[in-house]
């Protein structure tokens, strides 16, 4: 069965978050993109025999999606620190949809920020729904509980607590929301947005 592969990344210096914690990070994606792998292998090995290993392959395939999810959403979250932090132009696009969304670009941020707050362990999502030719913003429990389906991601902060305690202590969480966009290179956050309206 086709494989994964991991992804790289061109991440410099960033505020705040160290280089020692991206570094820790990065494992952490390459061992879900490991196990996504392995999940296919073991799925390939009980699949001839579908009722005998019925609860097998149930099992694998509920942990698939957790895996799965894992690896995507960090490849999203690391591809908007790649390169460097830009700044989103007025003249961009998905600044024009987000100030015809919400008033203001500030307003939108500031509700994406209170979001990322969110208790417990997850990510503040901002997805675009083909369907309905607009954006949305939503929580992620864990890797995959609230994932809307037929939506592609667009941008996302990963706020389980390995991505901010080392650097920032319990109680930095809202400093290292701050930062996070702060790093951010809103010129990739431009292109998802594009390839996802396309």
């Amino acid at each position: 069965m086709k494989q994964f592969t991991s992804k790289t990344f061109n991440i410099p210096v960033l505020k705040g978050i160290s280089a020692k914690n991206i570094e820790e990070h990065l494992k952490l994606y390459a061992g879900y993109v490991k196990n996504a792998n392995g999940i296919l292998e073991l799925l390939g090995k009980f699949s001839p025999d579908p009722v005998a290993n019925a609860y097998v392959i149930g099992e694998l395939g509920r942990r698939f999606s957790f895996e799965y999810n894992g690896m995507r959403n960090h490849e999203i979250y690391f591809s908007s620190l790649d390169g460097g932090a830009t700044s989103l132009s007025d003249e961009s696009i998905l600044k024009k949809e987000i100030v015809s969304m919400c008033g203001s670009f500030d307003v939108w941020l500031n509700t994406f920020k209170n979001l990322a707050m969110t208790r417990g362990i997850g990510w503040a999502v901002l997805w675009y729904d083909r369907k309905d030719q607009r954006l949305l913003a939503s929580w992620i429990d864990e890797q995959h509980l609230g994932e809307l389906n037929g939506c592609d991601m667009i941008l996302a902060i990963d706020m389980w607590e390995h991505s901010y305690v080392a650097d920032y202590q319990p109680s930095g969480k809202k400093q290292y929301v701050d930062d996070f966009f702060t790093n951010i290179n809103w010129n990739v956050i431009e292109e998802n947005f594009k390839k996802a309206k396309n």
